[in-house]
């Protein structure tokens, strides 16, 4: 065979090869015809959640197949990140921070793909949380509620205290409050009162709001170094120096420490959201309940946030993601998140069935609810928001620890913040 015949043979099966790959790519790559859609989350529990309501989506769309990828929360944020930028994360993943993907391009806007009736079923707080210059970028999924007190039974017990008194204490900065007060109660029964530290949404949030500050303006500046923002955290550290919370060198390096001492029965109150209760129902074993949020000086304070499912622009499979996106927004499809108690169900008229659920365990969750009657305070966001946050918490860090005093520390944590941002 001449040695032009071997090249025009080749470059044929090439080009045949090639066709082949690019259906094959097309099609899902599974061999079954089905396009296969990626999804990918942050907790392993949600898997089983997530199989049950994909496979009744699957069994009307029969030529789509969901499958879920489960990337740690350690590592989610900046993996994603990576994958993004590189072309290869997944076509639908889990979001909390969308802002930097949205302003480069690389979302479906969620609006245009399901029509603006869509969003009318969805939690409101949810729908503000994941829009942005008026265009929405995310399915909301689920809601945390707001943020209340877990308490050990037992401990209140043996320190005389009725649950009924956690609803009504108070915490002010400065001198003794029936909140510090009954913190040293606890503190004789207890190894450790309450879990202040350095806890983003659970503590460090609603301590900010009740003391009438903010993390973030209307313009996503860093105001927590405000005269309010100092004296809330400064009430935190003085919490830890007098031995009432764990030690920051547990904390800081574990952010489960504090949880784990709970269930161990060594914490007598734990601060945190929806998203503890289903582990504490599990794990605990002895009587616990939900109490208010303390009282600051300017009321109680919580933020609702939510996780939305984002659509990467760049997936192949723009009909059969669309699909799936109305799937996950539906009450159907919503409604197996409430399933098992594990988390509020992002579409309103799915969220009684959360409460309905913990109220068959004996569980009272109308503190998560009540407090967000109330003022609430934003989250954060915008862009280099991720950035902003690592910047700061090794500074957080040194400042639980003692090591910086809190106003110096505040203010070398925004300039840090403003920094990371500004190099984003």
């Amino acid at each position: 065979m001449k040695t032009s015949t071997r090249v025009v043979l080749a470059v044929g099966i090439a080009m045949v090869l090639l066709v082949a790959a690019v259906l094959w790519l097309g099609r899902g790559g599974d061999g079954s015809g089905r396009t296969v859609i990626g999804l990918r989350i942050w907790d392993e529990k949600f898997v089983p959640v997530y199989r049950a309501s994909l496979e009744e989506f699957q069994r009307a769309n029969p030529d789509v197949e969901v499958r879920i990828t489960v990337v740690p929360w350690s590592s989610y944020q900046q993996k994603l990140r990576l994958d993004v930028a590189g072309g290869t994360a997944d076509d639908l993943f889990w979001t909390t921070l969308y802002e930097d993907y949205a302003d480069a391009g690389r979302l479906i806007d969620v609006g245009a793909a399901l029509g603006p009736d869509a969003a009318a079923a969805w939690d409101p707080s949810a729908v503000a949380q994941y829009t942005r210059n008026g265009t929405l970028w995310a399915v909301p999924q689920f809601v945390d509620g707001g943020t209340a007190v877990y308490y050990n039974r037992d401990l209140l017990a043996a320190a005389h205290i009725d649950p009924a008194e956690l609803n009504a204490v108070q915490w002010s900065p400065g001198g003794d409050d029936t909140f510090r007060l009954l913190l040293r109660r606890l503190a004789a029964v207890a190894p450790w009162s309450y879990n202040a530290g350095h806890d983003f949404q659970s503590i460090e949030l609603p301590y900010l709001g009740s003391a009438g500050a903010q993390f973030q303006d209307d313009r996503d500046h860093f105001v927590f170094d405000s005269p309010q923002g100092i004296a809330a955290f400064d009430y935190l550290i003085r919490l830890i120096a007098d031995r009432l919370a764990p030690a920051p060198a547990d904390t800081n390096t574990n952010p489960d420490f504090a949880k784990n001492a709970f269930l161990q029965g060594k914490l007598a109150l734990l601060q945190s959201g929806t998203f503890t209760l289903a582990q504490i129902a599990q794990q605990a074993r002895f009587g616990w309940g939900v109490a208010l949020l303390p009282h600051g000086p300017s009321g109680r304070v919580s933020t609702n946030n939510a996780v939305g499912v984002a659509a990467n622009a760049a997936t192949r499979h723009s009909d059969a993601v669309q699909r799936v996106l109305a799937w996950l927004g539906s009450g159907s499809g919503n409604r197996y998140l409430a399933g098992d108690g594990a988390t509020i169900p992002a579409v309103v008229s799915e969220q009684q069935a959360y409460r309905d659920y913990w109220a068959r365990k004996g569980v009272d969750v109308s503190p998560f609810f009540d407090v967000l009657r109330g003022p609430r305070i934003p989250s954060g966001g915008g862009p280099g928001f991720p950035a902003a946050l690592r910047a700061i918490d090794p500074i957080f860090a040194e400042m639980y620890a003692g090591r910086i005093p809190v106003p110096e520390a505040l203010s070398r944590a925004r300039a840090a913040a403003e920094a990371a941002v500004a190099q984003n």
